[in-house]
């Protein structure tokens, strides 16, 4: 039998985009029973993927193991590969090991590999020159098209030793103040004391820093919720059952007063809910009646399932914790006091179940490879080319001349009264738009694109309204110097990293610019209900559950190219799901229905600026495994692939094997028992069965001395601990197949790394349910995968109305 160990041919090196092609395998753990696959996703088809050669062959590639994925944008891997050549019986099986650089799409939970090389391989039955000729008919056979596989598929081999969380400098983890209910109740929170606003041509004011709709008529004021009116003279004070008076007939007859003048004069409420009014950042705890526990498998917490917010108690009557923008607070019971806890969590946060209704919380436990993912996920930015010739900046509208104020502790200031991110350093103006760094040398421009963003900008700290600007970042084409590459990471919308978790918002708080009755406010961190979605990597709202117009943030923006206000567009929030209000961002140029806030490129809809990930809204995905030389067959066995004519004959493999990539350079499958078998010699056998029963006394000697030279080498190579996966290519590791370690004998490094990819590769499989159905939900299932119900953590039931107005509108 003939061993080799090759470094190959960069003509080799696209043999690995058919890796990433597809993704939906099960790898099983022995005690657990069989899942189902996941529904087929964009680039999820299955494992393994086949391609026809040129020469009649078959290639046939299992999903990869990846070892490392520096900074995110270099990829090492793992994969077992099976040839069969068009006059064999059997394949031919072997590992590969390769190189790629990568590309994220976030919004599309897809991850784009480029640059691809083969560094190692090992075929123990295919001489070198044979296998070259396999290379370079892969080469020849793969499309461009395949070189894509899901994020959850890499994001399940992210190590914790291999991530730095690159926590913010200066967050803020003091709580909000937090109200509690066991009824229905309203969390009527504004941004600062009210702003009233005249409405024109009638008696009428209207709250501009809130999101519901709030009126004052005298000294009464009028809240809407849904079809009814509440009426007060005291904000904080006693709310009753209403009808609006004759004056709100003249609203003016627009759709920013739509809601309210369907609703006129207002039907009965049955039920009025408590109203808990706010004039600095809070938020809303409610249960629906009295707390139900649900005991958390496994722990000893127990689950407050009669609410939308994510709330456990430790047994029946310990601690309660309370998860909200991405901060855990504790309290002695519900009605508090509160205090920061997400660093002295206990360790039963970290066992709650992968599948449990409210697992999404894993995300915000320190420490949890869902935490992990999320920080990987956070930390990858979204990129944009851009064309400095043709991109053309907004107009900077100011009320009354430019006023800046200095940003603490920098040289730096920036403008308080434009709608614009607008940095004053020395004579140059910088505003950051929509992911983009525009440079003018007066406060209104003219702009042109900045090609480099002075470094004292990047030291804007997080008590500053100005700190989102500091995630944005321009870099030119040294090769097309009329481009440059924009970057914007998910902190220039609110999305950061803190405390080792994705967390919303900065914790500061950030009063508004009001003047002349013009009202300019600022994102905010507390008031939305905020939770993190696994399933999407951005941050959830409250929905409308904080108001008639969505949890996303306040009820009016003021546009300086028209003068007016818009009701329902709301600025600074974190992205609503399907339910919230259609949110706009007017830094971002975002809405809320387009889903992903991290990326504000997709706002430019113009050819100079080219979003970096436009690749995953292209086609690129093909199935080569039914053509004009194969055909998917069915076998006892499963699927499989088989040549025409041959009455399936020439197996290669059937769909949803687990074929695995040993460290040690073997092949290896578990099979349903959750037993590990290793290919040799044409079949699967038993690893820890001693191969020197099947050798003549003289190659049992020859074999017996390779094998101490194999084992010397590995001792050698692996001082820094057993289950080093990282072999390194070199003129000595030419044999490998069956000479490690104690002959055929599964050494206990190459196991514990293959049940670590099996780990790996279910929880990913696992991931992949949820996101489908997540996605195929809307995102608004309740519970069990994260997406979002009835709010999020507002009123409860019956407490008011979840059918709000509010459109997109500017």
């Amino acid at each position: 039998m003939r061993n080799h160990h090759l470094s190959i041919k960069p003509a080799l090196a696209t043999v690995l985009v058919l890796f990433f092609c597809f993704a939906s395998i099960n790898a099983q753990q022995a005690a657990k029973k069989r899942l189902p696959p996941a529904k087929s996703l964009a680039g999820d088809q299955g494992w393994p993927r086949f391609y026809n050669t040129p020469s009649g062959g078959i290639i046939s590639v299992h999903q990869p193991q990846v070892i490392s994925w520096a900074d995110q944008k270099h990829v090492v891997a793992f994969s077992a590969v099976s040839y069969l050549q068009k006059d064999k019986q059997k394949p031919d099986l072997g590992t590969i090991k390769i190189e790629a650089e990568t590309l994220v799409s976030a919004e599309k939970r897809l991850v784009n590999f480029s640059n691809l090389k083969i560094s190692e391989a090992n075929f123990p039955t295919l001489a070198k020159d044979t296998l070259s000729e396999v290379a370079t008919e892969i080469t020849n056979s793969i499309p461009k098209e395949d070189r894509i596989i899901a994020l959850e598929r890499v994001l399940s081999y992210v190590e914790a030793s291999a991530v730095t969380a690159k926590n913010v400098e200066g967050l803020k983890n003091d709580p909000p103040v937090i109200h509690f209910s066991q009824a229905p109740a309203i969390l009527l929170a504004f941004d600062g004391e009210p702003i009233w606003s005249p409405i024109k041509e009638t008696v009428l004011k209207y709250a501009v820093n809130t999101n519901w709709d709030v009126f004052q008529v005298g000294t009464e004021y009028y809240l809407r919720i849904d079809q009814s009116w509440l009426k007060t003279t005291d904000l904080k004070g006693t709310w009753k059952v209403t009808q609006v008076p004759a004056s709100f007939a003249k609203l003016p007859a627009d759709e920013n007063w739509g809601e309210a003048r369907l609703n006129f004069p207002g039907k009965p409420l049955k039920t009025v809910p408590q109203i808990f009014a706010e004039y600095q950042p809070a938020e809303l705890l409610a249960l629906d009646g009295p707390p139900k526990y649900v005991p958390v498998a496994g722990t000893g917490l127990q689950w407050v399932s009669n609410t939308e917010s994510d709330v456990f108690r430790v047994g029946a009557d310990g601690a309660v914790y309370y998860l909200v923008a991405g901060r855990w607070f504790t309290a002695s019971g519900f009605e508090g006091p509160w205090t920061f806890a997400s660093l002295t969590l206990p360790e039963d946060f970290k066992k709650i179940p992968a599948d449990h209704p409210r697992a999404r919380v894993l995300s915000s436990v320190p420490g949890t490879q869902q935490a992990i993912e999320a920080v990987v996920l956070a930390q990858i930015p979204q990129t944009a080319r851009v064309n400095i010739k043709e991109v053309k900046a907004p107009d900077v509208v100011y009320q009354g001349e430019p006023h800046f104020v200095t940003i603490e502790g920098t040289s730096l200031s920036r403008a308080t009264n434009t709608d614009k991110d607008v940095i004053k350093f020395g004579d140059a103006y910088y505003m950051c738009f929509q992911g983009i760094w525009f440079v003018g040398q007066a406060p209104t421009g003219p702009w042109k694109v900045a090609t480099t963003v002075p470094p004292e900008i990047y030291q804007i700290p997080a008590n500053s309204p100005a700190h989102n600007v500091t995630y944005v970042t321009m870099q030119q084409d040294q090769d097309e110097p009329d481009w440059v590459e924009a970057s914007a990471y998910a902190g220039y919308t609110g999305l950061m990293v803190g405390w080792g978790c994705p967390i919303w918002g900065t914790g500061w708080y950030y009063p508004p610019y009001y003047y002349g009755g013009i009202y300019y406010p600022y994102w905010r961190t507390y008031g939305y209900g905020s939770w993190y979605n696994p399933y999407n990597g951005i941050y959830g709202t409250a929905g409308r559950i904080y108001g008639p117009y969505g949890g996303a943030g306040f009820g009016a923006r003021y546009n300086p190219a028209t003068g007016t206000y818009a009701r329902g567009a709301f600025a600074y929030g974190p992205n609503g799901i399907r339910g919230g209000a259609q949110a706009y961002n007017p830094r971002t140029g975002n809405y809320a229905q387009t889903r992903q806030g991290s990326n504000g490129y997709g706002s430019w809809g113009s050819t100079a600026v080219k979003r970096g990930d436009d690749w995953a809204s292209t086609k690129r995905f093909s199935n080569n495994v039914t053509g004009n030389t194969t055909r998917l067959t069915r076998t006892e066995q499963g699927g499989a692939i088989t040549r025409k004519g041959e009455n399936g004959r020439g197996f290669v493999g059937k769909q949803g094997d687990n074929i695995y990539a040993g460290s040690d350079g073997n092949v290896y499958r578990r099979d349903g028992s959750g037993n590990w078998q290793k290919y040799e010699n044409g079949s699967w056998t038993d690893p820890n069965r001693t191969r020197d029963s099947f050798l003549s006394p003289e190659a049992r000697d020859r074999e017996r001395g390779q094998r101490d030279q194999a084992a010397n080498r590995d001792r050698a190579a692996n001082r820094d601990g057993v289950g080093n996966r990282d072999r390194q290519p070199g003129a000595g590791n030419l044999d490998m197949s069956g000479l490690r370690g104690n002959g055929n004998r599964l050494d206990p490094g190459t196991m514990q790394r293959l049940n670590q990819d099996s780990r790996n590769r279910e929880r990913a499989q696992q991931q992949m349910r949820q996101r489908d159905s997540f996605q195929r939900s809307g995102g608004y299932n309740r519970g069990s995968y994260g997406g979002m119900s009835r709010g999020g953590g507002g009123m409860s039931r019956g407490g008011g109305g979840m059918r709000g107005g509010g459109g997109r509108r500017r």
